[in-house]
C-alpha cells in the first residue's frame, strides 16, 4: 500500500482547503514520530508540502524568543515555567519608580482644578433625591464601578450602569430623580454620546469627567470636571494609566467631600460594612457574644474555694462571678486570684471565696460595644469581664477568646 492510499480520507472538508488541512495533518504526524522533542521539532526537516523550502527554517528563532514561546505554548501548560529575563534590576526599579512618579504628578496637578465646578458637582449630588448613576466604557467603566462603590459606602447612594447595556434596556434604571456622572478620557465615547439626548429628555443633571474640556461630552454636561493628564505612565503613551488614576482620585475627592457634607460617621460606615472588621468593631454589642444563663459562671458568697474552682472548670471562662444574697455582684474570682491564693498557702477545701475574691471589679453593660470591652481588657490588663444590668446583677460574662472569635481583635 503506497503512502497516498495510507492517508485518511478528509471527509466533510471543503475542496478549496482540503489540501491545506492535509498538509497540517502530515506536519502533526511528523511531530509525533518516536523520539521527537521540542528542540527536534524546532530544528526538523519540514514535512513534504508544508511550504518550508529551507532546512532548519524554524531553528532561526532566537533563544529569548524560544523562551517566550515555551511559556505561552499551551502544550507546555502544567510544566515548570522558566521566568523571562527582565533585564538589569536597577533598570526595572527605575521604571517602576518612574510610573509611580508620573501618576503621582498627575494626581497632584488635580488639586489646582478643585474649583467652582467641583463645588457645583457636589451640590448636584447632595441635592439628588435618587441615586448617583455612574457611566463609563472600557477602563473608564472599571474606574466608574469603583467610584460608584465608594460613593455608596460613604453615604451617597450610587450604582454603575454600562453605557452599552443602557442602550438595550438598562436606561430604565435611570430616573428623573437621579444625577448622572459620566466618565470618558476622550469625551467622545460613542456609547456615551448616544445616551445624551435620552438623558436630556429625562432631565437629569449630567456631570462629566474627561481629559478634554472641548469634547462633546464636556460641552453637553451641566458640570465638567477636568481630569486631563500631561502624559500616561505607559512608555507607549497608549495604556490608560495616569488618566485612570487621576479620574479615580477625582472620584474619591467627590466622595469624601460629600461624606463630610452629610456628617457621615464611622458608625454610618460600619452599617454599610457589617461583615468587615470595622463593622464588627463598631456594631457588635457585648450582649451578642457574652455567656449568659447556664453558661455564666457564678457562685454565692460563702462558697468554698474548691466549689468555686469546680464552677470555673465547668463553665471554662477562667473566672467566676461572686454574688451576694440579693444576687448583686460582690466581686470576681479569676485564675490570677487562684495563683495568688496558692502562693499564700490557702487551703482550697476550707477557705471561703469571700476572703480571696477581687471586689470593686471592672464590669460592663450588655449594650456596650464589644470594642469597648476589648479596650477595657487591654487598658486594665485583664482577660475577662462580668456583664451587669442596671441594678448591678451579673447577667453575662466574656473573655478575650470571645472577642477573638467574634473578630473584634
Amino acid at each position: 500500500m503506497d503512502s497516498e492510499t495510507a492517508r485518511p480520507a478528509l471527509t466533510g472538508i471543503p475542496g478549496d482547503i482540503g489540501p491545506l488541512v492535509g498538509v497540517l495533518l502530515r506536519c502533526a504526524l511528523f511531530d509525533r514520530r518516536d523520539g521527537a522533542t521540542e528542540n527536534s521539532r524546532l530544528n526538523r526537516v519540514p514535512a513534504e508540502g508544508c511550504g518550508c523550502t529551507k532546512r532548519r527554517t524554524h531553528s532561526k528563532m532566537s533563544t529569548s524568543l524560544r523562551t517566550r514561546f515555551s511559556m505561552t505554548d499551551p502544550r507546555r501548560l502544567g510544566s515548570p515555567q522558566v521566568p523571562l529575563e527582565l533585564g538589569d534590576a536597577a533598570e526595572i526599579k527605575a521604571l517602576g519608580r518612574a510610573v509611580i512618579e508620573t501618576e503621582a504628578a498627575a494626581v497632584t496637578a488635580l488639586a489646582e482644578r478643585i474649583d467652582d465646578d467641583f463645588v457645583a458637582a457636589c451640590r448636584y449630588m447632595l441635592a439628588c433625591e435618587g441615586r448617583i448613576v455612574v457611566l463609563g466604557m472600557g477602563k473608564s467603566g472599571h474606574i466608574g464601578g469603583k467610584i460608584a462603590a465608594t460613593l455608596a459606602s460613604t453615604g451617597s447612594p450610587a450604582f454603575f450602569v454600562h453605557p452599552g447595556e443602557a442602550s438595550h434596556g438598562d436606561l430604565g434604571m435611570i430616573t428623573p430623580r437621579d444625577v448622572v456622572l459620566a466618565l470618558s478620557n476622550s469625551g467622545e465615547t460613542a456609547e456615551l454620546l448616544m445616551l445624551l439626548p435620552l438623558l436630556k429628555r429625562l432631565g437629569v443633571p449630567l456631570i462629566s469627567m474627561t481629559g478634554k474640556s472641548a469634547s462633546t461630552l464636556a460641552r453637553e454636561s451641566d458640570v465638567h470636571l477636568d481630569v486631563s493628564v500631561a502624559s500616561e505612565a505607559c512608555p507607549l503613551g497608549l495604556a490608560p494609566t495616569s488618566s485612570t488614576t487621576a479620574t479615580l482620585a477625582m472620584g474619591d475627592a467627590l466622595a469624601i467631600a460629600l461624606l463630610e457634607s452629610r456628617g457621615f460617621t464611622a458608625e454610618d460606615f460600619a452599617r454599610s460594612h457589617p461583615a468587615g472588621s470595622l463593622g464588627r468593631r463598631l456594631l457588635l454589642r457585648v450582649g451578642e457574644i457574652m455567656h449568659r444563663d447556664e453558661r455564666l459562671p457564678a457562685v454565692p458568697l460563702g462558697t468554698t474555694l474548691r466549689e468555686t474552682l469546680e464552677e470555673m472548670s465547668r463553665k471554662g471562662l477562667g473566672m467566676s462571678a461572686v454574688v451576694d444574697a440579693e444576687g448583686r455582684l460582690a466581686g470576681i474570682f479569676t485564675d490570677g486570684d487562684l495563683r495568688r491564693a496558692l502562693d499564700r498557702g490557702i487551703d482550697v477545701h476550707r477557705t471561703a471565696i469571700d476572703t480571696v475574691l477581687t471586689r470593686n471589679c471592672i464590669t460592663i453593660q450588655a449594650d456596650a460595644l464589644a470594642a469597648e470591652a476589648l479596650r477595657l481588657m487591654e487598658s486594665r490588663s485583664i482577660n475577662a469581664l462580668v456583664v451587669v444590668d442596671a441594678s448591678g446583677r451579673p447577667i453575662g460574662a466574656l473573655n478575650m477568646h470571645d472577642l477573638l472569635r467574634a473578630g473584634v481583635m
